[in-house]
């Protein structure tokens, strides 16, 4: 079986358990990373995770807000849960884990949603994810011989034209501005990173992960956008074996307005 990685920002990791359950029997992917946990390191439902056999858990939490964490079925061990903008917020954990003969850091990210007002003069939450995304900068997709580097999480970003339903519309909304998107994929393309989910699919191709609450019938309006992501360093494009958007998550009893994106691996 390839290695497999998921993403899913939960949007509270206690209130949704039983959809990550459903998640883990139904698709078992070797490593799940979760954002927006929204608990307090103490309260994290370790127990419920060990149950379903993964017995090897990270976070980086805090009491109602932000949060992050990375749960497997195989050895991990964390490296670094870094402080973004001298602001004491839970968005980052990396740790590595072995899969086919390479250590694989692995990086886990929730991006600042930045707020309604796209202007940093007059909203310090988009202040914040601008300079938070320019600090990612120095997040780079290290890799030899014997290693390789994944980076995933909720970026709250959806760069490209198609990665949004109406790129004419949303050209002055939060998440697809050109400030962010330019400097989103510059940043990305400074760490030597490659967008495993664009990698074979063409960019005309519409693709979501994430669907508003505010809509009456999110699955018939179909307005969606592409903030969650999978990247890897270059020597890892080969041993890449496709993903799924798991996309009928989002029609699950309580969801998250998000849905996991599953990458695999040709890495045992």
């Amino acid at each position: 079986m390839p290695f497999s990685v998921a993403t899913w920002n939960i949007n509270s990791v206690r209130l949704r358990m039983p959809i990550v359950e459903r998640l883990l029997i139904e698709q078992a992917p070797d490593v799940l990373c979760l954002q927006e946990t929204k608990v307090p390191d103490e309260l994290f439902p370790e127990k419920a995770f060990r149950k379903l056999g993964y017995e090897h858990i990270a976070f980086h939490g805090q009491k109602g807000y932000h949060g992050v964490a990375t749960v497997a079925r195989r050895p991990i061990e964390v490296v670094e849960k870094r402080r973004f903008c001298e602001i004491d917020d839970s968005r980052h954990l990396s740790v590595t884990v072995r899969a086919g003969g390479k250590a694989i850091l692995l990086h886990n990210f929730y991006v600042p949603a930045g707020g309604d007002e796209p202007d940093p003069e007059i909203n310090r939450k988009f202040r914040h994810k601008l300079d938070f995304v320019a600090e990612m900068n120095a997040i780079r997709a290290e890799h030899d011989e014997v290693s390789g580097s994944i980076l995933v999480g909720d970026l709250n970003i959806a760069p490209l034209e198609h990665d949004v339903w109406s790129h004419k519309q949303l050209l002055k909304v939060v998440s697809h501005t050109p400030v962010e998107t330019e400097s989103f994929e510059a940043m990305r393309r400074a760490g030597n990173w490659v967008d495993l989910m664009r990698l074979n699919v063409p960019q005309e191709q519409k693709l979501y992960t994430w669907w508003s609450y505010r809509a009456q019938d999110w699955e018939a309006s179909d307005r969606g956008r592409r903030l969650d992501h999978v990247w890897s360093s270059p020597n890892l494009v080969t041993n890449f074996a496709g993903y799924e958007i798991l996309r009928p998550a989002r029609g699950w009893e309580r969801p998250s307005d998000h849905v996991p994106v599953i990458a695999r691996f040709d890495l045992e």
